[in-house]
């Protein structure tokens, strides 16, 4: 994506914490995580959308200038202070996350 993109998404966010630019994404690369149309427009995901339109749920507004390829997967990942991967959760749908609790555990193990 654009810097200009990341920095709106900072701005909307409130996210504090430091992010990673890669504008080439090879972060994305070197955790195997693709694009795919069939898995972001599945049925049971157009199903939860339409839940959180019904139940008036807000979602950001993404200026179309910042969108890119909708259908990229994505992923959580924590690394240690030494890059090391000590927690990594790739995304099956675009509401697949995992939970905090699993997040918190996977930190209690590695410390």
């Amino acid at each position: 994506g654009s810097l200009e993109g990341a920095e709106f998404w900072l701005t909307q966010t409130g996210y504090e914490f430091d992010m990673v630019f890669d504008p080439e994404r090879k972060v994305y690369q070197a955790f195997s995580l693709g694009s795919s149309f069939a898995k972001v427009m599945k049925f049971s995901n157009m199903l939860r959308y339409s839940e959180y339109y019904v139940s008036r749920r807000s979602f950001p507004q993404v200026p179309p200038q910042f969108i890119e390829d909708l259908f990229q997967m994505g992923g959580d990942f924590v690394l240690d202070e030494g890059g090391t991967v000590i927690f990594s959760h790739q995304c099956e749908s675009p509401v697949d996350r995992p939970s905090v609790q699993n997040i918190l555990a996977a930190l209690s193990a590695s410390s």
